[in-house]
């Protein structure tokens, strides 16, 4: 009697987790799975490493562009440009050459020189032909000059100073002078003329001197 109720208690049992496997087997299909969500882990190539540092980058060194060095002009200085302007009207007056001492006066009608025997010429036309009416009958013409000052005024304008001894032979007869002159140079463009000239004789006819102006012989110079 216990033997059949021992295996009838097995036999139900059996069936009982039997249904369980069949229920277990046949999920509903109304029922989805959960789907768990999945983390994509990125590839090892595009993962940015934190335990590395990038280098740093290098940034390109600045290139220091050499000074120039400044171009040292050959052009002469004012001074001296001045200075060859007055040689070239020494060498024209020696050599009578009107020319040459035309080009160094401003071709203006303002030019005014104040010649040696007290006469005054007025423009750069008119003392032109008092040199060529002049110069054709001079010969042997010897300039000697001293004492010359050069005194610059800024960069466009200068002062000449000097004393002078001229002899020459003019028509035919020879005759000699001694004096002082001033030239007021101006720069012109590119080039230094003289706008103003004033000679005077350096021992002049005391008759023409006020007597208050008269100089005593001692304190007079002498050109010689």
């Amino acid at each position: 009697m216990q033997r059949k109720i021992l295996v009838g208690i097995i036999l139900v049992f059996s069936l009982s987790s039997a249904t369980t496997l069949a229920q277990n087997s046949n999920t509903s299909p109304s029922v989805r799975p959960r789907k768990t969500a999945t983390t994509i882990t990125p590839s090892t190539n595009f993962q940015k490493k934190t335990d590395e540092q990038e280098p740093a980058t290098t940034q390109p060194k600045a290139r220091s562009t050499p000074a120039k060095p400044k171009v040292v002009g050959t052009q002469p200085s004012s001074s001296q440009s001045v200075t060859e302007a007055f040689n070239v009207l020494l060498k024209g007056i020696r050599d009578a050459d009107v020319k040459a001492v035309s080009s160094v006066y401003w071709n203006s009608p303002r030019l005014i020189l104040f010649n040696n025997n007290g006469s005054v010429t007025k423009g750069w036309e008119q003392m032109r032909k008092n040199r060529e009416s002049s110069y054709q009958d001079m010969k042997d013409t010897k300039l000697e000059v001293r004492d010359i000052s050069i005194s610059m005024l800024g960069t466009t304008g200068a002062v000449v100073s000097c004393l002078w001894k001229q002899s020459q032979t003019y028509k035919g007869t020879p005759e000699t002078a001694t004096g002082r002159m001033t030239l007021v140079f101006k720069r012109v463009g590119n080039e230094w003329k003289a706008i103003h000239l004033h000679t005077s004789p350096d021992r002049p006819d005391q008759n023409r001197v006020l007597p208050s102006e008269q100089a005593s012989p001692a304190a007079s110079s002498s050109p010689n």
